[in-house]
Protein backbone atom coordinates (compact mmCIF):
# COMPACT_ATOMS: atom_id res chain seq x y z
CA UNK A 1 0.00 0.00 0.00
CA UNK A 2 1.40 3.40 -1.01
CA UNK A 3 1.95 6.05 1.67
CA UNK A 4 0.86 9.64 1.12
CA UNK A 5 1.60 12.56 3.44
CA UNK A 6 -0.90 15.46 3.37
CA UNK A 7 0.40 18.77 4.78
CA UNK A 8 -2.21 21.52 5.11
CA UNK A 9 -3.19 23.90 7.91
CA UNK A 10 -6.88 23.61 7.00
CA UNK A 11 -8.31 20.61 8.84
CA UNK A 12 -11.33 20.37 6.52
CA UNK A 13 -9.07 20.10 3.45
CA UNK A 14 -6.94 17.42 5.12
CA UNK A 15 -10.02 15.44 6.09
CA UNK A 16 -11.55 15.63 2.63
CA UNK A 17 -8.35 14.61 0.84
CA UNK A 18 -7.68 11.89 3.38
CA UNK A 19 -11.14 10.34 2.94
CA UNK A 20 -10.94 10.41 -0.86
CA UNK A 21 -7.43 8.97 -1.04
CA UNK A 22 -8.11 6.35 1.64
CA UNK A 23 -11.10 5.21 -0.42
CA UNK A 24 -8.70 4.85 -3.39
CA UNK A 25 -6.56 2.47 -1.35
CA UNK A 26 -3.78 4.78 -0.18
CA UNK A 27 -2.43 4.91 3.36
CA UNK A 28 -2.69 8.51 4.56
CA UNK A 29 -0.87 10.52 7.21
CA UNK A 30 -1.55 14.17 7.99
CA UNK A 31 0.38 17.18 9.24
CA UNK A 32 -1.13 20.54 10.25
CA UNK A 33 1.84 22.74 9.33
CA UNK A 34 5.16 22.67 7.50
CA UNK A 35 7.29 21.95 10.55
CA UNK A 36 5.20 18.94 11.56
CA UNK A 37 5.19 17.77 7.97
CA UNK A 38 8.98 18.04 7.64
CA UNK A 39 9.47 16.10 10.88
CA UNK A 40 7.26 13.26 9.60
CA UNK A 41 8.92 13.39 6.16
CA UNK A 42 12.35 12.82 7.71
CA UNK A 43 11.13 10.04 9.99
CA UNK A 44 9.29 7.88 7.48
CA UNK A 45 9.33 6.93 3.80
CA UNK A 46 6.46 8.34 1.72
CA UNK A 47 5.61 7.70 -1.92
CA UNK A 48 4.03 11.14 -2.50
CA UNK A 49 3.57 14.35 -0.51
CA UNK A 50 0.64 16.76 -1.00
CA UNK A 51 1.64 20.13 0.43
CA UNK A 52 -0.17 23.45 0.83
CA UNK A 53 1.83 26.60 0.12
CA UNK A 54 0.44 29.13 2.60
CA UNK A 55 1.00 27.68 6.10
CA UNK A 56 2.21 28.88 9.50
CA UNK A 57 5.68 28.12 10.92
CA UNK A 58 7.05 26.75 7.62
CA UNK A 59 5.39 27.50 4.30
CA UNK A 60 5.15 25.06 1.41
CA UNK A 61 8.06 26.47 -0.60
CA UNK A 62 10.34 26.31 2.45
CA UNK A 63 9.15 22.77 3.13
CA UNK A 64 9.89 21.86 -0.49
CA UNK A 65 13.48 23.13 -0.21
CA UNK A 66 14.16 21.16 2.97
CA UNK A 67 12.38 18.02 1.70
CA UNK A 68 14.50 18.06 -1.46
CA UNK A 69 17.61 18.20 0.72
CA UNK A 70 16.44 15.25 2.83
CA UNK A 71 15.19 13.02 -0.01
CA UNK A 72 15.01 14.51 -3.51
CA UNK A 73 13.40 11.40 -5.01
CA UNK A 74 10.01 11.74 -3.26
CA UNK A 75 7.57 13.67 -5.50
CA UNK A 76 5.95 16.70 -3.83
CA UNK A 77 2.67 17.99 -5.29
CA UNK A 78 1.91 21.58 -4.25
CA UNK A 79 -1.72 22.56 -3.58
CA UNK A 80 -2.87 26.14 -2.94
CA UNK A 81 -5.95 28.32 -3.06
CA UNK A 82 -3.86 31.50 -3.17
CA UNK A 83 -1.68 30.56 -6.07
CA UNK A 84 -0.66 32.46 -9.16
CA UNK A 85 1.17 31.42 -12.28
CA UNK A 86 4.36 32.85 -10.76
CA UNK A 87 3.90 30.73 -7.62
CA UNK A 88 3.34 27.59 -9.68
CA UNK A 89 6.43 28.25 -11.80
CA UNK A 90 8.55 28.90 -8.71
CA UNK A 91 7.38 25.67 -7.08
CA UNK A 92 8.15 23.57 -10.17
CA UNK A 93 11.53 25.25 -10.58
CA UNK A 94 12.38 24.32 -7.01
CA UNK A 95 11.59 20.67 -7.71
CA UNK A 96 7.85 20.22 -7.11
CA UNK A 97 6.38 17.44 -9.22
CA UNK A 98 3.25 19.47 -10.04
CA UNK A 99 1.06 22.32 -8.86
CA UNK A 100 -2.72 22.03 -8.35
CA UNK A 101 -5.09 24.86 -7.42
CA UNK A 102 -7.76 24.59 -4.71
CA UNK A 103 -10.36 23.28 -4.80
CA UNK A 104 -8.58 20.48 -6.67
CA UNK A 105 -10.15 18.66 -9.56
CA UNK A 106 -10.30 15.15 -8.09
CA UNK A 107 -9.71 13.33 -11.39
CA UNK A 108 -6.67 15.45 -12.13
CA UNK A 109 -5.39 14.98 -8.56
CA UNK A 110 -5.69 11.17 -8.74
CA UNK A 111 -4.01 11.03 -12.14
CA UNK A 112 -1.21 13.30 -10.93
CA UNK A 113 -0.64 11.12 -7.86
CA UNK A 114 -0.51 7.94 -9.97
CA UNK A 115 1.93 9.54 -12.43
CA UNK A 116 4.10 10.81 -9.57
CA UNK A 117 4.26 7.32 -8.07
CA UNK A 118 5.13 5.80 -11.43
CA UNK A 119 7.95 8.30 -11.82
CA UNK A 120 9.16 7.64 -8.29
CA UNK A 121 9.25 3.87 -8.95
CA UNK A 122 11.17 4.43 -12.18
CA UNK A 123 13.72 6.68 -10.44
CA UNK A 124 14.31 4.07 -7.72
CA UNK A 125 14.60 1.23 -10.23
CA UNK A 126 16.94 3.23 -12.46
CA UNK A 127 19.29 4.06 -9.59
CA UNK A 128 19.34 0.41 -8.52
CA UNK A 129 20.01 -0.79 -12.07
CA UNK A 130 22.77 1.77 -12.58
CA UNK A 131 24.58 0.43 -9.53
CA UNK A 132 24.13 -3.14 -10.73
CA UNK A 133 25.42 -2.51 -14.24
CA UNK A 134 28.22 -0.12 -13.26
CA UNK A 135 31.51 -1.62 -14.33
CA UNK A 136 33.16 -1.98 -10.92
CA UNK A 137 32.14 -1.22 -7.36
CA UNK A 138 34.36 1.14 -5.46
CA UNK A 139 37.07 -0.40 -3.28
CA UNK A 140 36.26 1.12 0.11
CA UNK A 141 38.94 1.59 2.74
CA UNK A 142 41.85 3.71 3.92
CA UNK A 143 43.64 1.09 6.04
CA UNK A 144 47.27 0.24 5.27
CA UNK A 145 46.28 -3.13 3.79
CA UNK A 146 43.75 -1.64 1.36
CA UNK A 147 46.07 1.21 0.36
CA UNK A 148 48.78 -1.35 -0.43
CA UNK A 149 46.34 -3.40 -2.56
CA UNK A 150 45.32 -0.31 -4.55
CA UNK A 151 48.96 0.60 -5.14
CA UNK A 152 49.76 -2.95 -6.25
CA UNK A 153 46.80 -3.00 -8.65
CA UNK A 154 47.97 0.26 -10.22
CA UNK A 155 51.40 -1.26 -10.83
CA UNK A 156 50.44 -4.70 -12.13
CA UNK A 157 47.17 -4.02 -13.98
CA UNK A 158 48.80 -2.64 -17.16
CA UNK A 159 50.94 -5.79 -17.45
CA UNK A 160 49.81 -9.32 -18.34
CA UNK A 161 51.33 -10.83 -15.18
CA UNK A 162 49.23 -13.59 -13.64
CA UNK A 163 47.90 -12.82 -10.18
CA UNK A 164 46.96 -15.00 -7.22
CA UNK A 165 44.52 -13.31 -4.82
CA UNK A 166 44.37 -14.84 -1.35
CA UNK A 167 42.14 -14.21 1.65
CA UNK A 168 39.23 -15.51 3.68
CA UNK A 169 35.73 -15.98 2.29
CA UNK A 170 33.84 -12.70 1.93
CA UNK A 171 36.83 -10.31 1.95
CA UNK A 172 36.30 -9.15 -1.64
CA UNK A 173 38.83 -11.13 -3.70
CA UNK A 174 36.60 -10.91 -6.78
CA UNK A 175 36.58 -7.09 -6.45
CA UNK A 176 40.38 -7.09 -6.69
CA UNK A 177 40.14 -9.16 -9.88
CA UNK A 178 37.60 -6.76 -11.37
CA UNK A 179 39.76 -3.73 -10.61
CA UNK A 180 42.82 -5.37 -12.13
CA UNK A 181 40.81 -6.04 -15.29
CA UNK A 182 39.28 -2.55 -15.28
CA UNK A 183 42.71 -0.87 -15.10
CA UNK A 184 44.36 -3.23 -17.59
CA UNK A 185 44.83 -2.90 -21.33
CA UNK A 186 42.17 -5.64 -21.64
CA UNK A 187 39.39 -3.58 -20.02
CA UNK A 188 37.31 -3.43 -23.21
CA UNK A 189 37.46 -7.24 -23.61
CA UNK A 190 35.49 -9.74 -21.48
CA UNK A 191 36.09 -10.52 -17.82
CA UNK A 192 34.88 -14.10 -17.41
CA UNK A 193 34.42 -15.46 -13.89
CA UNK A 194 34.43 -19.13 -12.91
CA UNK A 195 33.70 -20.40 -9.40
CA UNK A 196 35.68 -23.62 -9.35
CA UNK A 197 34.07 -24.72 -6.07
CA UNK A 198 30.55 -24.47 -7.48
CA UNK A 199 31.14 -26.77 -10.47
CA UNK A 200 31.21 -30.59 -10.04
CA UNK A 201 34.67 -32.03 -10.69
CA UNK A 202 33.39 -34.10 -13.63
CA UNK A 203 32.12 -30.92 -15.35
CA UNK A 204 34.93 -28.44 -14.62
CA UNK A 205 36.95 -29.38 -17.73
CA UNK A 206 33.93 -28.90 -19.98
CA UNK A 207 33.19 -25.57 -18.26
CA UNK A 208 36.75 -24.29 -18.74
CA UNK A 209 37.69 -25.74 -22.11
CA UNK A 210 34.34 -26.51 -23.74
CA UNK A 211 33.35 -29.76 -25.41
CA UNK A 212 32.50 -31.17 -28.81
CA UNK A 213 29.08 -32.49 -29.69
CA UNK A 214 28.77 -36.15 -28.68
CA UNK A 215 31.85 -36.14 -26.47
CA UNK A 216 29.70 -37.50 -23.61
CA UNK A 217 26.09 -38.51 -23.09
CA UNK A 218 24.59 -35.07 -22.47
CA UNK A 219 26.81 -33.25 -24.98
CA UNK A 220 24.05 -32.66 -27.53
CA UNK A 221 25.83 -29.69 -29.08
CA UNK A 222 29.22 -28.02 -29.14
CA UNK A 223 30.04 -25.84 -26.11
CA UNK A 224 32.51 -22.95 -26.00
CA UNK A 225 34.45 -22.97 -22.72
CA UNK A 226 35.40 -20.09 -20.44
CA UNK A 227 38.95 -19.86 -21.82
CA UNK A 228 37.62 -19.19 -25.31
CA UNK A 229 34.95 -16.82 -23.99
CA UNK A 230 37.68 -14.79 -22.27
CA UNK A 231 39.90 -14.61 -25.37
CA UNK A 232 41.56 -11.19 -25.43
CA UNK A 233 40.38 -10.48 -21.90
CA UNK A 234 40.69 -11.82 -18.37
CA UNK A 235 39.71 -15.16 -16.85
CA UNK A 236 39.03 -15.08 -13.09
CA UNK A 237 39.33 -18.54 -11.53
CA UNK A 238 37.74 -18.18 -8.09
CA UNK A 239 38.41 -20.84 -5.42
CA UNK A 240 41.02 -22.50 -7.62
CA UNK A 241 42.14 -24.61 -4.66
CA UNK A 242 39.02 -26.73 -5.24
CA UNK A 243 39.92 -27.60 -8.84
CA UNK A 244 40.55 -31.28 -9.67
CA UNK A 245 44.11 -32.40 -10.46
CA UNK A 246 43.17 -33.38 -14.02
CA UNK A 247 41.74 -29.93 -14.68
CA UNK A 248 44.82 -28.36 -13.09
CA UNK A 249 47.01 -30.17 -15.62
CA UNK A 250 45.01 -28.72 -18.52
CA UNK A 251 45.04 -25.23 -17.03
CA UNK A 252 48.82 -25.52 -16.69
CA UNK A 253 49.12 -26.41 -20.38
CA UNK A 254 46.91 -23.48 -21.34
CA UNK A 255 49.13 -21.13 -19.35
CA UNK A 256 52.35 -22.58 -20.72
CA UNK A 257 51.38 -22.86 -24.39
CA UNK A 258 48.44 -20.50 -24.78
CA UNK A 259 46.41 -23.39 -26.21
CA UNK A 260 43.43 -25.49 -25.09
CA UNK A 261 41.64 -28.55 -26.41
CA UNK A 262 37.90 -29.03 -26.00
CA UNK A 263 36.70 -32.18 -24.26
CA UNK A 264 36.23 -34.84 -26.95
CA UNK A 265 38.23 -32.84 -29.49
CA UNK A 266 41.72 -33.17 -30.93
CA UNK A 267 42.21 -29.67 -32.30
CA UNK A 268 44.42 -27.16 -30.50
CA UNK A 269 42.77 -23.76 -30.04
CA UNK A 270 44.95 -20.73 -29.33
CA UNK A 271 43.74 -18.47 -26.54
CA UNK A 272 45.01 -15.09 -25.38
CA UNK A 273 43.88 -14.86 -21.79
CA UNK A 274 45.16 -13.22 -18.65
CA UNK A 275 44.44 -15.46 -15.67
CA UNK A 276 43.69 -14.17 -12.19
CA UNK A 277 43.13 -16.88 -9.59
CA UNK A 278 41.77 -16.61 -6.07
CA UNK A 279 41.62 -18.95 -3.11
CA UNK A 280 40.80 -19.02 0.58
CA UNK A 281 43.15 -22.01 1.04
CA UNK A 282 46.86 -22.24 1.76
CA UNK A 283 47.91 -23.57 -1.63
CA UNK A 284 51.41 -24.54 -0.47
CA UNK A 285 49.81 -26.74 2.19
CA UNK A 286 47.54 -28.16 -0.53
CA UNK A 287 50.70 -28.91 -2.52
CA UNK A 288 52.16 -30.78 0.48
CA UNK A 289 48.89 -32.71 0.77
CA UNK A 290 49.09 -33.67 -2.95
CA UNK A 291 45.89 -31.74 -3.72
CA UNK A 292 47.47 -28.99 -5.83
CA UNK A 293 50.22 -28.95 -8.41
CA UNK A 294 53.36 -27.07 -7.41
CA UNK A 295 54.15 -26.13 -11.02
CA UNK A 296 50.67 -24.62 -11.42
CA UNK A 297 51.08 -22.70 -8.17
CA UNK A 298 54.27 -21.11 -9.48
CA UNK A 299 52.57 -20.28 -12.79
CA UNK A 300 49.69 -18.55 -11.05
CA UNK A 301 51.57 -16.68 -8.34
CA UNK A 302 53.68 -14.25 -10.36
CA UNK A 303 52.03 -11.56 -8.22
CA UNK A 304 50.35 -12.42 -4.92
CA UNK A 305 47.77 -10.02 -3.49
CA UNK A 306 46.52 -10.84 -0.01
CA UNK A 307 43.21 -9.27 0.99
CA UNK A 308 43.06 -8.78 4.78
CA UNK A 309 40.07 -9.91 6.81
CA UNK A 310 37.64 -7.31 8.12
CA UNK A 311 38.89 -8.01 11.64
CA UNK A 312 42.34 -6.90 10.46
CA UNK A 313 41.03 -3.61 9.02
CA UNK A 314 38.44 -2.49 11.57
CA UNK A 315 39.28 1.17 10.89
CA UNK A 316 37.56 0.78 7.51
CA UNK A 317 34.24 -0.31 9.05
CA UNK A 318 32.76 3.25 9.36
CA UNK A 319 33.44 3.90 5.66
CA UNK A 320 31.96 0.55 4.64
CA UNK A 321 28.88 1.04 6.83
CA UNK A 322 28.27 4.51 5.38
CA UNK A 323 28.52 3.12 1.84
CA UNK A 324 26.16 0.21 2.58
CA UNK A 325 23.65 2.53 4.31
CA UNK A 326 23.55 4.77 1.24
CA UNK A 327 23.29 1.94 -1.31
CA UNK A 328 20.75 -0.23 0.51
CA UNK A 329 18.48 2.66 1.51
CA UNK A 330 18.55 3.84 -2.11
CA UNK A 331 17.60 0.34 -3.28
CA UNK A 332 14.65 0.38 -0.87
CA UNK A 333 13.66 3.91 -1.91
CA UNK A 334 13.94 5.33 1.61
CA UNK A 335 15.99 8.20 3.09
CA UNK A 336 19.47 7.18 4.18
CA UNK A 337 19.40 6.12 7.83
CA UNK A 338 21.85 7.48 10.35
CA UNK A 339 23.85 5.49 12.88
CA UNK A 340 24.88 6.62 16.34
CA UNK A 341 28.57 6.70 17.23
CA UNK A 342 28.21 4.05 19.95
CA UNK A 343 26.31 1.77 17.55
CA UNK A 344 29.11 2.13 15.02
CA UNK A 345 31.62 1.34 17.75
CA UNK A 346 29.64 -1.83 18.51
CA UNK A 347 29.98 -2.90 14.88
CA UNK A 348 33.73 -2.24 15.02
CA UNK A 349 34.08 -4.55 18.02
CA UNK A 350 32.12 -7.44 16.49
CA UNK A 351 33.99 -10.58 15.36
CA UNK A 352 33.41 -10.55 11.59
CA UNK A 353 33.83 -14.19 10.62
CA UNK A 354 32.00 -13.53 7.33
CA UNK A 355 33.98 -10.37 6.55
CA UNK A 356 32.57 -7.74 4.13
CA UNK A 357 29.74 -10.00 3.01
CA UNK A 358 28.57 -10.45 6.60
CA UNK A 359 28.86 -6.71 7.32
CA UNK A 360 26.66 -5.84 4.34
CA UNK A 361 24.02 -8.34 5.43
CA UNK A 362 24.09 -6.95 8.96
CA UNK A 363 23.67 -3.36 7.72
CA UNK A 364 20.72 -4.44 5.60
CA UNK A 365 19.17 -6.18 8.61
CA UNK A 366 19.64 -3.04 10.74
CA UNK A 367 18.05 -0.85 8.06
CA UNK A 368 14.99 -3.09 7.93
CA UNK A 369 14.51 -3.59 11.67
CA UNK A 370 15.67 -0.31 13.24
CA UNK A 371 14.09 3.16 13.38
CA UNK A 372 15.25 6.18 11.40
CA UNK A 373 18.58 6.07 13.29
CA UNK A 374 20.46 2.91 14.22
CA UNK A 375 21.20 2.88 17.94
CA UNK A 376 23.40 0.64 20.14
CA UNK A 377 20.38 -1.41 21.25
CA UNK A 378 19.72 -2.27 17.59
CA UNK A 379 23.27 -3.54 17.17
CA UNK A 380 22.94 -5.61 20.33
CA UNK A 381 19.59 -7.06 19.23
CA UNK A 382 20.15 -7.66 15.53
CA UNK A 383 23.82 -8.11 14.71
CA UNK A 384 24.03 -11.67 15.97
CA UNK A 385 20.90 -13.62 14.91
CA UNK A 386 19.22 -15.47 17.75
CA UNK A 387 19.43 -19.26 17.54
Amino acid sequence: MSNILIIDDEKAIRKTLSEILSYEGYKIEEAGDGEEGLKKFKEKAYDVVLCDIKMPKLDGIEFLDKAREANPDVPVIMISGHGTIETAVEAVKKGAYDYISKPPDLNRLLITIRNAMDKNNLVTETKSLKRKVSRVEEMIGESAGIVKIKETIDKVAPTDARILVTGENGVGKELVARWVHEKSNRATAPLVEVNCAAIPSELIESELFGHEKGSFTSAVKQRIGKFEQAHGGTLFLDEIGDMSLSAQAKVLRALQEGKITRVGGDKDISVDVRVIAATNKDLLKEVDDKNFRLDLYHRLSVIIIHVPSLNDRREDIPLLVDKFLADICADYGIPKKGIEKDALEGLKQHNWTGNIRELRNVVERLIILSGKTIIPDDVHAYVVPKR
